[in-house]
């Protein structure tokens, strides 16, 4: 048996994930933590 709809599926579904993060870490914003917690981002 194939492992290339595995693959495939893989694959497409890395393409779907975004490529970075959108947080805001600077000298201007002393705040660096995400105001939620770790169970809210699936982790």
């Amino acid at each position: 048996e194939s492992d290339e709809p595995l693959n495939a599926a893989i694959l497409e579904a890395i393409g779907r994930k975004p490529k970075g993060h959108d947080f805001i870490i600077d000298r201007r914003h002393s705040n660096v933590a995400v105001p939620r917690h770790m169970s809210v981002t699936g982790g």
